[in-house]
């Protein structure tokens, strides 16, 4: 399939254009001169006002800004003004004088920015009678905002973009259009976090949105794929990518050779294709389905159009076959949770024989709280008749089904290598079959893509090595703590605690203590549990004797418990 001609027009009825190379290049660089980048605006603000903004509160923004119009400060040749404008202009959806716009950014000028369909004259203006003044008055017409993230260890890596989208709830009156091109958000932050990022031929960003996944995958993947059932949701994000042509190592001649845009549901746009890395936030919400509902009527960046959690069942449940051999998939989803059953016993139901997988679940909700969560997500609730008939309808949806609680968290599928094959340096030899559901509702470490990807190496590594044979170090950041009753003679409670990663507590046994405080590098596993064995036969024998064979099994399947979380990890004894 190939790309439309609708999308590489760059001409999509209300959505920024992007077929006016002069006017991208002009904007880029008029943003940058203003230092428009995170620093810059953090820097602007001050602390409190910059978090206040991220919590999407802009009224401590305003006053900084107002304060700052004056330019009494400057940043080099970047002053306060011309950035105080910019940030007013698009983050704080503030109108702002064509003369003032013109001076904060001289290279594309306020007629340029119209053009591009970035601004729009403030209705009422420009009527008959309307002073000049008010003539010039401009607002924003879309989002547009700073973007990145850091290098690498080694460099290389790190980006400073701006994204387009449409305005958010907290910027402008009334309900989200259906067809709301969504922006930068908790959520599509959280799956940037948590991608395990390798080098891959091909990727699939699915549900590009305004594209933020796809430019992450750039810098990791020769090709990314981008979908989408929204056309203008594609537009946004050419514009984005063009945009942001030089920081994405694009060459904006030659788009279609590092990045292809279709439009199509799910995973109709690629049928038959397979990917190394598939990463997507879908439309997981769960939205009541009504009789002779229009897709016009749903709100294409969160609702999927199928009933409860079909959605991202069905998407489970297809994409191993999209992935290469030793391809993986990433990806956010809610899950429904009937009444009387374990939270994991649905999603564990969709995946097939052909897949490996694992889920993190990091959040559950009743009824009531997801319904008040999503109907304020798109402003319903600011209709009241509208709210309370909205609300009803999902509380009825979910009874329909006996839903008790609705599940958030993290999906990790993989299709597992093709037996004896390697698929690549990052993913190792046949891997093992991985199955886990967990969850973890506290604070883990971020980025927690790398710590993933370890913990898949982990996994595959024991499945291909004697575990007995190895010999095993304590990891870096594992701290022990022993608590005991006031004159106890041995601690009643012993636990390996994480500092990184999951940040995971392990309860252990006196014997599984014992283990852990020998793992030095110098004796292998099996060495160490033959001497405990050997120690703890007597004081742990009873009427029945001690049973040494059950001890080293159940011991050793311990261990490997242990090394799949990552408290232990495995060393070279030559070292």
């Amino acid at each position: 399939m190939t790309d439309s001609t609708l999308f590489l027009a760059g001409n999509t009825p209300d959505a920024p254009r992007s077929d006016l190379p002069w006017l991208l290049t002009a904007l880029a660089a008029d943003l940058r001169r203003v230092d428009y980048t995170l620093d810059g605006v953090a820097g602007l603000l001050g602390e409190s006002a910059y978090r206040a903004l991220n919590r999407d509160q802009i009224i401590p923004a305003l006053l900084a800004t107002e304060s700052a119009t004056d330019g009494e400060s400057a940043h080099g040749e970047k002053t306060t003004a011309a950035l105080a404008a910019v940030v007013r202009l698009w983050l704080l959806a503030e109108p702002q004088m064509r003369e003032t716009l013109d001076a904060a950014l001289p290279g594309i000028r306020s007629d340029g920015l119209v053009e591009l369909g970035l601004l729009e004259p403030v209705p009422g203006a420009d009527l008959p009678g309307a002073n000049q003044s008010a003539q010039d008055l401009l607002r924003a017409k879309a989002d547009l905002r700073p973007y990145g993230w850091d290098s690498n260890e080694d460099g290389s890596g790190g980006a400073e973009l701006w994204v387009a989208s449409d305005l958010a709830a907290h910027q402008q009156a009334g309900v989200l259009r259906h067809d709301h091109v969504l922006g930068i958000g908790q959520a599509s932050t959280t799956l940037v976090q948590t991608t395990v990022r390798r080098h891959v031929a091909k990727a699939l960003d699915l549900g590009t949105g305004c594209g933020i996944q796809s430019f992450h995958l750039l810098h990791h993947a020769e090709h990314v794929t981008a979908t989408d059932i929204s056309e203008r949701a594609l537009a946004f994000t050419r514009f984005n990518l063009l945009l942001n042509a030089e920081a994405l190592h694009l060459d904006p001649d030659r788009l279609q050779d590092r990045v292809s845009l279709r439009m199509g549901s799910l995973l109709e746009p690629v049928a038959g294709e397979e990917f190394e890395l598939v990463v997507s936030n879908p439309p997981f919400v769960i939205t009541p389905r009504t009789l002779g509902e229009h897709a016009s009527g749903q709100f294409t960046y969160r609702d999927g159009g199928l009933p409860g959690d079909d959605i991202v069942s069905s998407l489970v449940a297809a994409l191993p076959g999209a992935l290469a051999p030793g391809g993986t998939a990433q990806l956010l989803g809610n899950w429904e949770i009937p009444a009387g059953t374990g939270w994991y016993e649905r999603p564990k139901s969709w995946i097939g024989p052909d897949a490996d997988a694992w889920f993190i679940q990091r959040e559950q909700v009743g009824p009531e709280q997801y319904a008040e969560t999503w109907l304020q997500d798109a402003s319903e609730s600011r209709d009241r008749k509208h709210y309370r008939d909205a609300y009803a309808a999902y509380l009825a949806d979910f009874a329909s089904r006996s839903v008790a609680g609705i599940g958030f968290g993290m999906i990790w599928l993989r299709r597992p290598p093709v037996t004896g094959q390697v698929a690549g340096p990052e993913a190792g030899p046949a891997a093992a079959s991985i199955s886990r559901f967990e969850e973890i509702t506290y604070p883990i470490e971020q980025p927690i893509g790398p710590h993933l990807g370890a913990a898949v190496e982990r996994s595959d590594w024991l499945a291909v090595n004697s575990l007995a044979d190895a010999h095993l170090l304590v990891a870096d950041d594992v701290t022990e703590e022993r608590h005991q009753r006031p004159g106890a003679e041995h601690p009643g409670v012993i636990l390996l605690r994480q500092g990184a990663g999951l940040r995971r507590t392990n309860l252990l046994s006196t014997e599984l203590a014992g283990f852990v405080s020998a793992c030095d590098g110098d004796l292998s596993v099996g060495q160490i549990i033959g001497a405990l064995a050997a120690l703890l036969g007597g004081s742990l024998a009873g009427e029945d004797g001690f049973d040494g064979d059950a001890f080293r099994a159940g011991l050793l399947d311990d261990v490997a418990n242990l090394v799949s979380d990552g408290f232990l990890v495995p060393s070279d004894p030559a070292e």
